[in-house]
C-alpha cells in the first residue's frame, strides 16, 4: 500500500480501511486459542483443555478486505506459582501494553468468577479512570466475547448474558461458540468496528508473527498434549534447534533430500522421560506421524522431524533454563 494511499480521506460512501492490536484475556482455559483459531480459519495456537497451554503472546492475523486484526493470544493471568508462571504474567502485561481493542472471554457455562473480577480490575488500572459517580470511563474498547454458547439452552444464556452485562461497562457482548462456529462473523465483525481506522501492516497472505521454529515447537507442545492427556508433565518445554535445508547439506549418497528439523524436548525430571517417549517411542512416532503435513507446509518440503527428550532439571523455576527455553 503506497504512502499516498495511507493518508487519502476516503471518498464519501466509501469504506474505511481499519486495522489494530487485539488482546485476547481471560481465566486460563476460557477458550482464546481456539476463537483465535476459528476466526483466523488456521491453527496459530494450541488449543487444549488443560489450563496455562498458552505460554507466549503469539499473534493471529486476520486480513479482510477493509480491515486487518491482529490478535495477541495472551497466556491466562493467574496467580503465579513458578518463576515460569511469572513470566507468564510479564508476557500479558507486555502484550496488553498498546493494544487498540480488547476481547474480554467470560465462558457460558461457568459463573464469573475470582479470576474473572482479578482480570476486569486490572484491566481498569490500565485502560480506565473511575468516574465520580462510580464508573469508569474506558480508554479502549471493552468487548465481552461469550463463549461456548452450545452448553446452554436460550433461557439460559440471556441471563448468562444479563449477568456479564452487570458484570462490567462492556462496549459491546457477542455470544459465540468457537468450536460450533456459531456467531464467528459477528464477532468479526464487532472487533472491527471497533478498531481504529489504520494502514495495513502485513501482508494479506500472512497469518502470524511466529517464526517457524516458534510455530514448529508450539505445534509440537500441542500434540503432546493432546496425546498425553492427563499423565503429561505440566513441565514440557519443546525447543526447534534448527532447520536444515537440503541445500545446507552436500554429503551425496544415500542422501534423501529431505529438511532435517531437529527438536529438543525437555522435562524437569528423569521419571518423566518414559511418559513422553513411551513404549517402543509409541509416542514419539504418533507425535511425528500427526505432524508431518503441517511441518511440511511450514518449513516448505518434504521434513524430518528429529525429536530428542531432554532434562532440565527444575527449569520452571531456574532464570537459566527459562532464558534458554525462550522465557
Amino acid at each position: 500500500m503506497s504512502e499516498q494511499n495511507d493518508h487519502r480521506e476516503p471518498v464519501q460512501g466509501e469504506e474505511v480501511y481499519r486495522s489494530g492490536f487485539v488482546a485476547v484475556v481471560g481465566r486460563p482455559n476460557v477458550g482464546k486459542s481456539t476463537l483465535i483459531n476459528a476466526l483466523i480459519g488456521k491453527q496459530i495456537a494450541i488449543a487444549s483443555s488443560r489450563p496455562e497451554t498458552t505460554r507466549k503472546a503469539i499473534r493471529g492475523i486476520l486480513t479482510t478486505d477493509h480491515a486487518q486484526l491482529v490478535l495477541v493470544d495472551t497466556p491466562g493471568i493467574h496467580r503465579p506459582r513458578t518463576l515460569l508462571g511469572q513470566r507468564l504474567n510479564d508476557i500479558v502485561d507486555e502484550s496488553l501494553s498498546d493494544v487498540d481493542v480488547i476481547a474480554f472471554l467470560l465462558p457460558a457455562d461457568q459463573e464469573i468468577g475470582p479470576g474473572d473480577r482479578r482480570i476486569l480490575s486490572r484491566l481498569r488500572s490500565d485502560f480506565a479512570t473511575k468516574r465520580e459517580d462510580g464508573t469508569f470511563a474506558w480508554r479502549v474498547p471493552l468487548i465481552a466475547i461469550v463463549t461456548k454458547i452450545d452448553e446452554l439452552d436460550r433461557g439460559q444464556l440471556i441471563d448468562k448474558l444479563i449477568a456479564i452485562n452487570e458484570f462490567a461497562d462492556f462496549s459491546d457482548i457477542v455470544p459465540v461458540s468457537a468450536l460450533e462456529h456459531d456467531n464467528l462473523d459477528e464477532v468479526r465483525n464487532v472487533l472491527i468496528d471497533h478498531t481504529p481506522e489504520g494502514p495495513q501492516m502485513y501482508p494479506d497472505d500472512q497469518i502470524s508473527e511466529e517464526r517457524p521454529e516458534e510455530t514448529i515447537a508450539e505445534l509440537i507442545r500441542g500434540a503432546f498434549l493432546e496425546e498425553l492427556d492427563d499423565e503429561l508433565p505440566h513441565s514440557l518445554a519443546v525447543v526447534v534447534d534448527s532447520i536444515e535445508y537440503p541445500s545446507d547439506n552436500e554429503t551425496g549418497a544415500g542422501y534423501d533430500g529431505k529438511i532435517d528439523v531437529m527438536v529438543s524436548v525437555y522435562v524437569e525430571r528423569d521419571s518423566q522421560k518414559p511418559i513422553i517417549i513411551g513404549k517402543g517411542a509409541e509416542h514419539l512416532v504418533r507425535v511425528k506421524k500427526k505432524l508431518r503435513t503441517p511441518v511440511n507446509r511450514i518449513v516448505g518440503g518434504k521434513a524430518r522431524l528429529d525429536l530428542h527428550v531432554k532434562v532440565a532439571k527444575g527449569w520452571q523455576s531456574d532464570p537459566k533454563q527459562l532464558e534458554k527455553l525462550g522465557f
